[in-house]
């Protein structure tokens, strides 16, 4: 199901349908014969009733979808996010049961704690209901139509960005993401969360290998620490002109990036047997679809 066709969809051997995200009898009438209904609709949104759309979606939708799975007999997967997950070190990194302070971490209000208490209500109502929960990492690969997580990758691609955060996060392939799901259709037990994530790598790391991928030069110096409050006051002020495309430049979202965020998917690999296809091979990927895409200029033929 789909808001509308795009360049994601084309082509594919399957029936498309655009149906309401609250419409729970026309979701069920499409639903229906299917053995599982997968949620994988979401947004972090920072126009100004961006905190009410997550909700929607996030929250009100997977209410919805989870009375259309029960109506139908399908098992049912929720798609959310690490952000509910708790974080450690690359030697300790942190899994499912980490505990973590979302106060402290997230801040009490604003655009990101919001996206954090949507997606973790989401779960809560999957789990009371016996389904199935995944939380992508930082996804990597092609087919990121905005872009999304492979922004950094095409401004490296694009020109040289000579400053890394300095932070690290758990990476993990678009592909081996996507299995991720369809694996915890089939063999993810009910009431379970699975973080999807298989590379710990430092910021610095992750665009050294996406400008060697791209034949760029690599970035040379740690971003200051004074820089983080001044981009995200200058974000503030550029959300309002474009709110997909600097989404990230927040305050919040910075200093995420300037801190060791690592996680395990070892829960994803020893129960639903996750790939971990390496790192060099996401980002190849993703900078040939980028380019064959026109976004990095010229290309873009289709039949």
């Amino acid at each position: 199901m789909v808001r509308r066709p795009n360049l994601c969809v084309e082509g594919l051997p399957t029936r498309l349908a655009t149906v309401a995200l609250d419409d729970v009898d026309g979701l069920t009438a499409t639903a229906e014969g299917c053995g599982g209904v997968l949620h994988v609709a979401g947004s972090y949104d920072t126009g100004p009733d961006g905190i009410a759309t997550m909700r929607r979606l996030h929250v009100d939708a997977a209410r919805v979808l989870v009375e259309v799975s029960r109506r139908v007999g399908a098992r049912f997967v929720y798609c959310s996010s690490s952000i509910t997950v708790g974080f450690g070190s690359r030697e300790a990194p942190g899994d499912e049961d980490t505990p973590y302070d979302p106060d402290a971490v997230y801040g009490r209000s604003g655009v990101l704690r919001a996206y954090h208490d949507s997606k973790l209500e989401g779960e809560h109502i999957t789990v009371d209901a016996g389904g199935v929960v995944v939380n992508p990492d930082y996804v990597l690969g092609p087919w990121d139509v905005k872009p999304t997580s492979g922004q950094l990758l095409l401004s490296i691609a694009r020109g040289w960005v000579p400053l890394w955060p300095r932070g690290g996060k758990c990476f993990v392939d678009a592909v081996d993401c996507a299995e991720g799901h369809l694996l915890a259709l089939d063999r993810g037990a009910p009431g379970r969360r699975y973080l999807l994530g298989n590379h710990n790598l430092s910021y610095r790391e992750f665009m050294e290998a996406c400008a060697l991928a791209s034949g760029r030069r690599g970035p040379i110096l740690p971003v200051p620490r004074l820089a983080v409050g001044v981009a995200g006051a200058a974000g503030r002020v550029l959300q309002r002109v474009d709110p997909h495309r600097y989404a990230g430049l927040t305050r919040e979202v910075l200093a995420a990036m300037q801190a060791e965020r690592y996680r395990s998917g070892r829960r994803s690999w020893d129960e639903l047997g996750v790939p971990r296809r390496p790192i060099e091979v996401s980002i190849r990927e993703a900078l040939d679809w980028f380019r064959t895409n026109g976004y990095l200029g010229r290309p873009v033929e289709r039949g």
